[in-house]
């Protein structure tokens, strides 16, 4: 990503890097035939180090922690935030201090370790973990890295938007997807679309914006929905997209902003929907995506059933993660089966 550092804040001294970006544009021919999208691309982010969309911004943020001199980072994260963070804090020989919701994906508390994080496990949800670390940071002497309280995260991230444009001639698409949970994402690529104008490498249309989240935590849809600016907290949070377990983002205005200036919209999808779709999408494309990535070729399914975007229209969903990073996700639809069930189904094979 570093291939736009004259519009990024740190020092090309200061920048720590683990080869982010610049990750794969994917033309999914197929998958569009079976949706009825002629022109349907996938942004997949899982190629990133730590194999999700967020080493962009950590990679920038603590690339900037490096320039202030700052020794000690803190984050509260629903999973792939806390993987990058350690990864980035490890590179450039600061502490990291984590704080995850106990039920966690098992891949993001793994890798935290093994990049020699300070781990906090929290019962509840990613607000319950921002409030532990807002509680201990300011004795403990930590810097904040949580989304959108300080400026960097959002930098890193605005990349995705230049990359998606370069990638396309500089002429972007009609609609993008985009899995919303915090929603830094989209505010960052909204900021990169406003930034490329100024430039004069793209003119003044924008992509209808399209903010998807899981029915069982849809703040930003209800908000939408309801023509709020500011969504509400959303009790009872529960998603097999660890990602999208966000109760109330801090930037809901600004991606309801996008939302609404870009003419896009925000949809919710189930959690069978979200699998199903994965499902499609690796079966037919050999994409293994994040549930969370996978959510979008679900709704892009219900948009183009209602009208709100047509056949010829040119689409790009963006894959946030790994599906690799979802095991716990991913085996309540494969669960493994056992020897004695294996072999009725005829399929045991036992070594000689």
């Amino acid at each position: 990503m570093w291939r736009y550092a004259p519009v990024l804040p740190p020092a090309d001294t200061s920048i720590v890097s683990l080869g982010e970006g610049w990750t794969p544009l994917v033309r999914t021919r197929r998958l569009g035939a079976r949706l009825g999208a002629e022109a349907l691309w996938v942004k997949d982010e899982g190629l990133n180090p730590t194999a999700s969309f967020k080493a962009r911004g950590l990679a920038c943020a603590i690339s900037m922690c490096v320039e202030l001199g700052i020794r000690k980072v803190a984050i509260p994260s629903a999973g792939n935030a806390a993987s990058a963070l350690a990864a980035y804090a490890a590179a450039a020989g600061i502490e990291s201090y984590i704080f995850m919701p106990r039920d966690v994906p098992q891949a993001n508390y793994l890798e935290c370790k093994a990049y020699g994080a300070n781990v906090t496990l929290v019962d509840g949800l990613i607000s319950d973990c921002a409030r532990v670390a807002a509680e201990r940071g300011p004795q403990e002497g930590w810097f904040d890295v949580s989304t959108l309280k300080e400026p960097y995260r959002i930098e890193g991230k605005k990349t995705m938007g230049y990359e998606v444009a370069e990638q396309m001639d500089w002429e972007p698409p009609d609609a993008i997807f985009y899995p919303t949970g915090g929603g830094v994402g989209m505010i960052g690529m909204w900021k990169a679309f406003d930034e490329m104008e100024k430039l004069g490498w793209i003119g003044s249309r924008r992509p209808k914006m399209i903010a998807v989240q899981a029915e069982g935590c849809a703040p930003v849809v209800r908000a939408f929905e309801e023509n709020e600016p500011r969504s509400r907290f959303f009790d009872g949070a529960h998603t097999l997209a660890a990602g999208l377990r966000v109760p109330k983002p801090l930037g809901d205005f600004l991606v309801l902003d996008a939302v609404r200036s870009s003419g896009g919209t925000a949809i919710a999808v189930s959690d069978e929907e979200m699998l199903d779709a994965g499902v499609e999408l690796a079966s037919t494309e050999g994409i293994f995506a994040a549930p969370e990535g996978a959510t979008c070729v679900a709704a892009l399914r219900k948009l183009l059933a209602s009208g709100f975007l047509k056949p010829a229209d040119r689409i790009v969903l963006y894959n946030t993660g790994s599906g690799l990073k979802y095991p716990e996700a991913w085996s309540t639809r494969f669960p493994r089966t056992t020897a004695s069930e294996q072999d009725k189904l005829g399929g045991l094979i036992t070594p000689r």
